[in-house]
């Protein structure tokens, strides 16, 4: 059974279509990696994927279970409040940001959720959280506060954050976009690290050599479409004109 199906999905901002008519897969352990110039409605994707988005016609389902799907109009609805955050269970998200709790210390930004919404036994959430800490490299600054940390710190926090919810597939919005270079080959190495959990992981990146080392498919998005989707081998030796252009700007990078 896929872990994630997203059908026709379609979402504009004003006249604005960002997203025209995208469907997608996600299947267990799964590692997907979204590329596709900026503005092509790769994060946009990602945030009706985990609803911080709504969709304005499309299916969303997580292991069966419908989250949102057309009415006789075409247009999307969402299932009930209750059966949303049910569902909400299934995954984890990373920002670019962060959005760690600045008023937190490393650990009870890590350990807040699994005992706030899960309500998950503190002392078992605190075992957890040092755990995924020590996972990180960052045992030593669970008592550290975010403003304390580098931009990188902060990035496997976030991870380790979203991993604590146990989630079986985690999303990835362009986790080293705001990262300066010698930070993202730290974080990357995170990211790659967590494939042998065997998490599905979903991943907007820039980085095209990670993408390429690190997917099972890549799906290359431009125009609010899928242009072309594969394994890595398929994408990035094609011959569509569309992302050949694309891939040649990063000639250097997949060297």
């Amino acid at each position: 059974m896929n872990l994630l199906e997203m059908n026709h999905v379609k979402k504009s901002f004003g006249d604005l279509g960002v997203i025209q008519d995208i469907s997608l897969h996600v299947g267990e352990g799964e590692i997907v990696t979204i590329i596709g110039p900026s503005g092509s409605g790769k994060s946009t994707l990602l945030r009706c994927a985990t609803m911080l988005e709504t969709m304005d016609s499309g299916e969303l389902i997580y292991l069966g279970e419908k989250a949102a799907w057309n009415d006789e109009n075409g247009n999307a609805v969402y299932a009930s409040k209750p059966e949303l955050k049910k569902i909400q269970q299934n995954y984890g998200l990373v920002f670019q940001n962060f959005n760690l709790f600045p008023h937190y210390s490393v650990l009870r930004n890590v350990m807040d959720a699994p005992v706030a919404v899960q309500k998950r036994d503190k002392e078992e959430a605190r075992k957890t959280a040092m755990e995924l800490l020590e996972k990180m490299g960052l045992v030593d600054k669970a008592d550290a506060y975010p403003c304390q940390l580098s931009g990188g710190q902060c990035q496997r926090v976030a991870i380790a954050r979203a991993l604590a919810l146990n989630p079986k597939i985690l999303f990835f919005d362009e986790p080293t976009s705001a990262l300066d270079p010698e930070l993202t080959g730290e974080v990357l190495k995170v990211i790659k690290s967590l494939a042998d959990l065997h998490i599905a992981m979903v991943i907007v990146t820039h980085e095209m050599a990670f993408a390429r080392d690190i997917s099972d498919r890549v799906i290359f998005v431009a125009d609010g479409v899928i242009v072309e989707e594969g394994t890595p081998a398929q994408v990035f030796a094609s011959e569509n004109e569309r992302t050949k252009n694309f891939l040649g700007r990063y000639g250097d990078m997949l060297k």
